[in-house]
């Protein structure tokens, strides 16, 4: 197992699609940020030698099936595919996987968070080190999903400006989840302003102290919040509640330890 070799086979596997396509290059941005921010948090927990390879390798493929999903539909909405179900099976049904990591030690490691990072609650796992790489790896995917809501273009991400989304309402039920301390349900999104407002409200879904703690120095919750110009005065009134409720909860949150 080595992130090297399969950093290399990964920067082949992309020579298949468009690198010029902008939604293309978000994603390829995307999958190196969650390599950093793993690296970030594993530094942080101390974790051995190998199970930091092992986080660095589910995040460099955790998003694989993403660039079939944008050559098939253009389109990251969860309606078109279910990228990681896509990425498992390219990886594992199909034999990719032995490109990226020559054994099969890992395998089901591997293929579980993968699996399991996008889904709406993570359930089902009761292996303690599967649980702790399924969780590292929704953890890190959070994490440079901020820097992606601050830097990317909301042109290309959301597929509206900023003066756009400021304007619209949060629907009820999107905004009385946040105070439940709940991610938002993506059915549940109507407006794009739910779409924002979900993009904060994953916070709720963090599960290490150190992710916490790296959200807090970055002060991501206040920079995604204030990116948009809020011209509905209820959406702004609304933002600043859920600012204050979601600053609590990610001070306070104690995290999942691992020792």
């Amino acid at each position: 197992m080595n992130y090297k070799d399969a950093k290399k086979e990964f920067e082949n596997y992309l020579d298949g699609y468009d690198r010029t396509n902008d939604k293309v290059r978000l994603k390829i941005i995307h999958t190196y940020g969650v390599v950093h921010a793993m690296e970030e948090i594993c530094h942080r927990m101390h974790l051995s030698e190998e199970d930091t390879e092992l986080a660095r390798i589910i995040a460099l493929l955790h998003d694989i099936g993403r660039f079939e999903q944008l050559k098939r539909f253009d389109s990251f909405e969860p309606t078109t595919m279910d990228h990681a179900a896509y990425g498992v099976k390219v990886l594992f049904d199909e034999g990719m996987i032995r490109r990226f990591v020559p054994e099969n030690t890992w395998d089901e490691i591997i293929l579980t968070a993968i699996a399991k990072h996008s889904d709406f609650k993570l359930e089902g796992i009761n292996d303690s080190r599967t649980l702790l790489h399924a969780r590292l790896i929704r953890d890190a995917d959070k994490l440079d999903n901020c820097r992606v809501k601050l830097h990317d273009d909301l042109l290309v991400f959301m597929g509206a400006s900023g003066e756009e989304i400021g304007a619209q309402e949060i629907t009820p039920v999107v905004y009385d989840t946040v105070f439940k301390n709940q991610c938002i349900y993506s059915p549940d999104r109507i407006t794009r302003m739910d779409y924002w407002v979900s993009y904060v409200a994953y916070f709720c879904d963090i599960y290490f102290r150190a992710s916490f703690d790296i959200i807090e120095e970055h002060d991501y919750l206040n920079k995604i919040i204030d990116r948009i110009p809020y011209s509905n005065p209820d959406t702004q009134q609304q933002m600043e509640q859920i600012r204050t409720h979601l600053a609590e909860f990610i001070h306070n949150a104690p995290g999942c330890e691992w020792i």
